[in-house]
């Protein structure tokens, strides 16, 4: 099995579009959703981008990310053999699966991932029922 770069496919970024994505910019980061019992959480691969650079909203549950990485001033373009490393500026949003609360998400950044938890609004948690029995 070849190992290589994966190229860059127009067409996927319209499914992505399609499928309730929205992404401009001169890259893109890629993108964690899922959730636990209290949250939806969001994972974005941020290498590289300083968290000042970085703004977050959320508006009709959508999620917005964008920010920029710099490029790096000390190398000149003609002095690259190979240049893969995006740089400018990104802007990315997400339709959420599930109402939120967005004034109480929380963002940090580990390791080059930005994390934004997202708590899940009342009225989509699970709720248990009691059974009561009744006797005749």
């Amino acid at each position: 099995m070849r190992h290589g770069l994966m190229r860059f496919d127009p067409f996927q970024e319209l499914i992505h579009g399609l499928e309730g994505d929205s992404v401009t910019g001169s890259f893109v980061p890629a993108a964690d959703i899922y959730q636990d019992k209290n949250n939806v959480i969001i994972e974005m691969d941020t290498p590289g981008i300083e968290p000042e650079k970085v703004d977050i909203s959320v508006e009709n549950d959508v999620l917005t990310v964008s920010g920029s990485r710099e490029e790096k001033k000390e190398i000149k373009r003609e002095d690259y053999y190979r240049k893969e490393v995006r740089s400018g500026s990104f802007s990315r949003s997400v339709i959420l699966p599930m109402k939120v609360k967005g004034e109480q998400a929380e963002a940090e950044f580990k390791k080059g991932i930005l994390k934004i938890t997202l708590p899940k609004a009342e009225e989509v948690k699970p709720k248990r029922i009691e059974v009561t029995v009744k006797e005749d």
